[in-house]
């Protein structure tokens, strides 16, 4: 009898899953479990979750400020978001623009987010050649696609407004692309009006980032333990004890790092704060050079459109097309294939010489959104958490894990509502999916007709 597919509203425990059928695992080897925690332990810092913002939390707080801490990871490092994603590392996380950030807060606060993720990517390239990770990390640049002309007056506001105020006037950070132009020298998308590339995304394997991680964080001797799922969470006299199936690990302080995996109640700090969504992706069949002549993809650059209900998309080192979208609302209905074709049909439209083309993989993931759409990195009485990365993790993860580790090390953060602000309540938690429902429909008609 199949497990049912974890659903971080309903399933009490990411624990015992099993690791996503995806293009990733197939082309990376895992490595041999680690072993559960037996026994009660004792440690400075707990951290939840073995993946991205987990492990370079942990790396940070060992390397930076030789604080002892431990990673508790439910199920085995890769299970989760962290090798599931699409692998693309992008200058920016939430769903926020900067002009509306400006609107929401002011100026400085939004030159302030920008630098931050823009260090974000900084941070991942210095990882993967300070360590040496072979990740395969593709050309840079990250293309978006107008897919209508009222997205494409929007792209070039975006462009204008991000090399005029963020980049200061000086350095090259944003470029608008006319849709000719894209066509012939970019990708032959028949959907696209036009196109806003930034300089400095990039594609890259995901589960291969991930484990050069682990192997950074275990030559700092952390000690990291799979198959350690928290079950019960008991807060007192200033200490924490994390219960594990075989043993506990007791506290000074804890770090939440499950972002979208974290289990349906595991503190309240962050229980019922945060919408899981389901991501969907779907690879090709391997193209020949001719073939990738006729379908148009004359780049591997990061793609992904201005549509409400987003397609992404890049060109992979072995010449398959990658293709994501979302995918179904509830969790029980993750494998239906339903979603996967539509991804398909959805590809065909953008690229049409693929149609005679078939899909080799197909998995789903889950992203965390938040109330405010954006990502909070916070903490506060020994407790912190980064959540709400809207699926764009892959880079941001790193500057929030090194912020993480700053904040439990008492230095001071960057004054922003990134890192000053908890998760605020999401209202009527009971029907967070009913109103996902309702907002795929309004999307959907929008898209196709707005």
């Amino acid at each position: 009898m199949p497990v049912p597919y974890y659903d971080p509203l309903v399933s009490p425990t990411p624990a015992s899953q099993p690791f996503a059928d995806s293009y990733w695992a197939s082309t990376q080897a895992l490595p041999t479990l680690l072993p559960a925690l037996s026994g009660t332990h004792q440690t400075d810092v707990a951290i939840i979750g073995g993946g991205y913002t987990g492990l370079l939390t942990a790396y940070y707080l060992a390397s930076e400020f030789n604080i002892d801490c431990q990673v508790l990871e439910a199920n085995q490092v890769g299970f989760g978001a962290s090798a599931r994603n699409a692998g693309f590392v992008l200058k920016g996380s939430g769903r926020l623009g900067y002009s509306a950030m400006e609107k929401r807060w002011d100026l400085d606060t939004a030159k302030g987010i920008y630098q931050e993720f823009s260090q974000a990517v900084s941070r991942v390239e210095q990882l993967i050649t300070q360590h040496q990770i072979d990740c395969e990390p593709q050309e840079k640049g990250y293309l978006k696609v107008a897919h209508n002309p009222k997205a494409l007056s929007q792209l070039q506001y975006a462009a204008a407004y991000i090399q005029h105020n963020m980049a200061n006037g000086t350095d090259f950070s944003a470029e608008f692309i006319e849709a000719d132009t894209f066509r012939q020298q970019y990708l032959n998308h028949h959907q696209a009006y036009g196109a806003l590339r930034l300089n400095d995304g990039f594609g890259l394997h995901p589960l291969k980032l991930l484990l050069g991680y682990k192997k950074a964080v275990e030559r700092q001797g952390v000690k990291i333990h799979e198959q350690s799922c928290v079950i019960d969470w008991i807060e007192e006299s200033g200490k924490h004890r994390l219960i594990t199936e075989k043993g506990q690990l007791v506290a000074n302080k804890v770090i939440m790092a499950g972002n979208a995996y974290s289990p349906k109640q595991l503190n309240p700090r962050i229980d019922d704060k945060f919408l899981p969504i389901l991501s969907n992706i779907i690879v090709t069949e391997p193209l020949t050079p001719e073939e990738i002549q006729q379908a148009g993809l004359h780049s591997n650059q990061v793609t992904m459109d201005t549509r409400i209900l987003k397609y992404y998309f890049r060109l992979l080192p072995d010449n398959r097309l990658l293709f994501g979208g979302r995918g179904a609302v509830w969790g029980k209905d993750a494998s239906n294939p339903i979603y996967g074709k539509r991804l398909k049909l959805a590809m065909d439209k953008c690229f049409p010489y693929l149609s005679r083309k078939k899909v080799a993989f197909n998995w789903t993931g889950w992203i965390a959104a938040s109330m405010d759409d954006m990502p909070h990195v916070y903490s506060k009485d020994g407790v912190g958490y980064s959540l709400g990365y809207c699926g764009a993790g892959v880079s941001f993860s790193a500057q929030a894990a090194f912020r993480l580790a700053q904040s439990i090390a008492g230095e001071s953060l960057p004054n922003l509502p990134l890192y000053h602000s908890p998760l605020p309540p999401m209202p009527f938690t009971k029907a967070r999916r009913l109103g996902q429902w309702g907002y795929y429909h309004y999307g959907w008609l929008k898209d196709k007709f707005g």
